[in-house]
This record gives C-alpha cells, sequence and structure tokens, in this order.
C-alpha cells in the first residue's frame, strides 16, 4: 500500500466542491483544482518522488473534466469509463484512493446558480434545471463508486467545511468503517446520502394512537407500543443479521462511511425507534472490530 492518502472530490456542480478543497487544503492537504483524470497517474507518480514531503493530497473532477476532453469525437460515457479504469488500476497499484461525492437537491443547485449568475457547464442553451439533471445522469457511475456520498443540501459553508474535516479526521484515525443510522420521514424526502435503505411503514403507526401522537420515537412509550409486534422483533433482528453480513463486502470495497437510512411517514415515531433499537444491538460488536457508529434523526423535530 502506497503512503499517499488521496482523496478524488466529484459530486454536481454547485455542490460545494469548492468549499470541500479549501476546508481540506486548511488541514494540509496538497490541492489541485479540476486536474483531468488521464494526468492523474503521473501527478500521483510524481508526488510518491517526493521524499514523504507531499503525504496528503485532494484532487477535484467534475463534468468540466468531461466537457473539455481532448477527444471530442469520444462519447462522455466513454470518457467515465477511462476514468473508471484509471481508478480501478490505480488501486490495484497500491493508492488508496477515496472517492468523496458531493450531492445536491434540484431546487438547492438551481437557488445556488441564481443567486450567484453563474451558468450551468451543461446548460449550453437550454435550462438551468437540464443542466442539472444531464449532469446526474453522467455523473451516475462515479456517485456509485463512491467511498462516502454527502448531500450538502442543508449545509451551509461554515458546516460543510466542518463536515469534510471530520470525514478526513475519522479516516486518517484508522477507523474502518464509520456507519451513520440514520432516521427519516418519507414525507419529506428520500434522504440522497443513504447506501442502505428500509421502510417501516409497515409496522403499526403510533400517529393513530391519541396517547402516543404526540410524542417522539425515543419516548418510552412509543418505543414499548412499536416493540410489541411480533414483526416489529423480526424485522429487527433480519435487519441486523442483513446488516452484519454485508460490513465485510463494504470494508473490502475500501468505503470508510455507510448511511443505513430507515424511513417511516412522518419520521417521529417508527423509524426513531428502529433506528436506535438497530444502533443498542450493533454497537458493541461494531466497537469490537473498529468500527465507528452515529445515529441522527432528520426529522424528529418537524411536524
Amino acid at each position: 500500500m502506497k503512503s499517499l492518502r488521496v482523496i478524488l472530490i466529484s459530486g454536481l456542480s454547485g455542490s460545494g466542491k469548492t468549499t470541500a478543497i479549501k476546508a481540506l487544503e486548511d488541514i494540509g492537504f496538497y490541492c489541485v483544482d479540476n486536474l483531468p483524470i488521464l494526468l492523474l497517474p503521473k501527478f500521483l507518480e510524481l508526488c510518491g518522488q517526493s521524499g514523504g514531503k507531499i503525504s496528503k493530497i485532494a484532487v477535484v473532477e467534475d463534468i468540466r473534466d468531461a466537457v473539455s476532453h481532448p477527444f471530442p469525437e469520444r462519447e462522455e460515457t466513454d470518457f467515465f469509463e477511462d476514468s473508471r479504469k484509471i481508478i480501478e488500476d490505480l488501486r490495484k497499484e497500491g493508492y488508496p484512493i477515496e472517492i468523496l461525492f458531493l450531492d445536491s437537491s434540484d431546487p438547492i443547485l438551481m437557488r445556488r446558480f441564481s443567486e450567484t449568475r453563474r451558468q450551468h457547464p451543461l446548460a449550453l442553451g437550454g435550462s438551468i434545471l437540464e443542466g442539472i439533471r444531464l449532469e446526474k445522469e453522467r455523473l451516475e457511475g462515479v456517485r456509485d463508486m463512491a467511498n462516502q456520498v454527502i448531500d450538502t443540501s442543508l449545509f451551509n459553508v461554515h458546516e460543510l467545511k466542518e463536515k469534510i474535516q471530520q470525514y478526513v479526521q475519522e479516516g486518517s484515525q484508522g477507523v474502518h468503517l464509520t456507519v451513520t443510522l440514520l432516521s427519516f420521514g418519507y414525507s419529506f424526502g428520500v434522504p440522497y446520502e443513504a447506501d442502505l435503505l428500509f421502510d417501516v411503514r409497515f409496522l403499526p403507526n403510533p400517529y393513530f394512537v391519541d396517547e402516543l401522537k404526540r410524542l417522539r420515537g425515543d419516548d418510552p412509550k412509543v418505543e414499548e407500543y412499536i416493540l410489541q409486534w411480533e414483526e416489529t422483533r423480526e424485522f429487527l433482528t433480519r435487519t441486523r443479521e442483513f446488516v452484519r453480513f454485508l460490513f465485510p463486502f463494504y470494508l473490502r470495497e475500501r468505503r470508510t462511511h455507510l448511511t443505513i437510512a430507515v424511513g417511516c411517514t412522518g419520521g417521529r415515531h417508527r423509524s426513531i425507534v428502529m433506528v436506535n433499537r438497530l444502533a443498542e444491538m450493533l454497537r458493541d460488536e461494531m466497537a469490537q472490530k473498529g468500527m465507528l457508529l452515529s445515529v441522527r434523526h432528520r426529522d424528529a423535530e418537524r411536524g
């Protein structure tokens, strides 16, 4: 394994890649914005010859790299296949390349482009929304390869910087895998950052029980109501075993972060109970294996 740490930042235009690269620069990374992926192998080779002076590298790749491809007669899909092959070959050579992909919702991206009066790189002669959707299609393959996907929709600049630096510092501490258990409500949209998604709307809903309706899922009364059902206990057992089965494969792919999302209708009752209980079932075992576990309830305070 090479001694370099290499983070490849990709994602949608307007999702915060400039903020990400500045955040990494602030904590000692040697950063290059929009380096053509075809030059990445040679660039890493030269960095490896620095005698240890360069040990942490961050490189931004985005859709501009494909638009300005030196062989315009080739399709963009060919270019991204080249990217995939280059990254896979570098990993085989021992370069521990991490891909950090920044995502965001369409309305937020449109607002950002409107506020900054910037032109979307793929909106040539068309609308910003068309450019955003086309870019999502073209970057889908890169997103699938990512070690970590961060949805920046709800982050301001300072929060995103903190999130990026937290990701990097967790990885530098030798943590094999950080798992986030996330509860959410389908009424407020599926979380973009979810790697695994479970729908628990099939469970009896405390919302229709007057004494439980206004309580949250972390209230003992709500937990007792939901856990009384056989299908709840069966779901928890099967989900725990499924997740435990998957952990080694995510580690084999050098994933450093995994988000497991559990959703119910409003994100206040069933999903919270399921996430809290799964955390209890997995925490000790994960700690023994050097894995970190965090819990987040996205929609707990929403009406």
